[in-house]
């Protein structure tokens, strides 16, 4: 039975896609397909090849994230299954959206299948969620530091309130590494609690999740035109804001929410430029992995079935 809150997120997200749907027709009416069609046309083949590429890089990111959560527990298993599990989970939530589906269910039969307890389970799943805030936190600082102006495209700010907050981003991290250095209590996240880690595991996370963002804003940096284009620290900017946006609001893939941020921040580029870049971006990033993901579930599922099958037929 579904929970109550699972039930109230739920609407939460429908309704986030209601509202970002009804924004983004209104910034798109007057948008024809043909122009659409045009822009996608404009996009180089080089321009799809590196965004290939920075696809490729974000998924190996993400499936690093599953084997530093596993390396903390002291567990070892294959970087090949680690990778098919990360990939179908993240393939999966991405899509679907993080209140429904937050991947627990694939990586908990995958993770079962390998001897992990429920508990240990748990903790890769937090760890990994602790690791994309790390890493959204350093990317989100940094950029707000070496580019102040960039606040100014969401809202009307002032260069040093973006410093200030770009710093205590940073400050944020310089607490965890502390922490990690002076081997503070655990943290306690809900019925969760994780020991802070090693300084090698999370050097390892400072990594991770920063290159993870990267290459997913990349793909969308690669396929605007070269003309106007703000540059990629500012795609970086937006795409952070718009993707914790979409996250916080729950709605599928980010739908409409990701596309209403990138309009209102990027006022420079032609519409229709901006809405192909984000349709590479889902294609890439979300509907061709979830594709994949489908595949990888059915066949470990499979591979499930028969290995029982030929348990029970051996015990007769």
């Amino acid at each position: 039975m579904m929970k109550r809150s699972d039930v109230a997120w739920t609407l939460v997200g429908i309704m986030a896609v209601v509202l970002s749907g009804y924004m983004l027709y209104q910034e798109i009416r007057n948008l024809s397909l043909a122009e659409l069609t045009d822009s996608l046309d404009a996009i180089s083949k080089p321009s799809w090849v590196m965004a290939g590429l920075a696809t490729l890089g974000a998924y190996f990111a993400l499936a690093w994230y599953d084997r530093i959560a596993v390396s903390h527990l002291g567990k070892h298993i294959s970087w090949w299954f680690i990778t098919l599990c990360s990939f179908t989970t993240y393939a999966l939530a991405h899509n679907v959206g993080a209140s429904v589906f937050s991947g627990a269910v694939v990586r908990y039969r995958a993770y079962r299948s390998k001897g992990l307890t429920p508990h240990e389970i748990g903790v890769v799943i937090v760890f990994c969620s602790l690791t994309f805030l790390l890493g959204t936190l350093l990317a989100g600082g940094l950029v707000l530091i070496f580019r102040p102006d960039l606040l100014n495209r969401l809202v009307d700010a002032e260069p040093w309130l973006s410093r200030a907050i770009g710093a205590s981003l940073l400050g944020v991290i310089g607490l965890y590494v502390i922490g990690a250095w002076r081997h503070f209590p655990p943290m306690h996240i809900g019925k969760w609690h994780i020991t802070y880690p090693r300084l090698p595991i999370v050097g390892k996370q400072l990594v991770a999740a920063p290159l993870e963002l990267a290459c997913a804003a990349a793909i969308i940096y690669f396929a605007l035109p070269k003309a106007d284009n703000p540059g990629y620290l500012v795609v970086l900017g937006v795409f952070l804001a718009s993707f914790s946006l979409a996250l916080l609001s729950h709605a599928p893939g980010g739908l409409g929410v990701l596309e209403v941020t990138f309009l209102a921040a990027m006022p420079e580029l032609p519409t229709a430029d901006v809405l192909a870049a984000l349709i590479v971006f889902r294609g890439f990033y979300l509907l061709l992995p979830l594709a994949l993901a489908i595949l990888v579930v059915a066949l470990f599922e499979a591979g499930q079935w028969s290995q029982r099958r030929r348990t029970g037929s051996s015990s007769r």
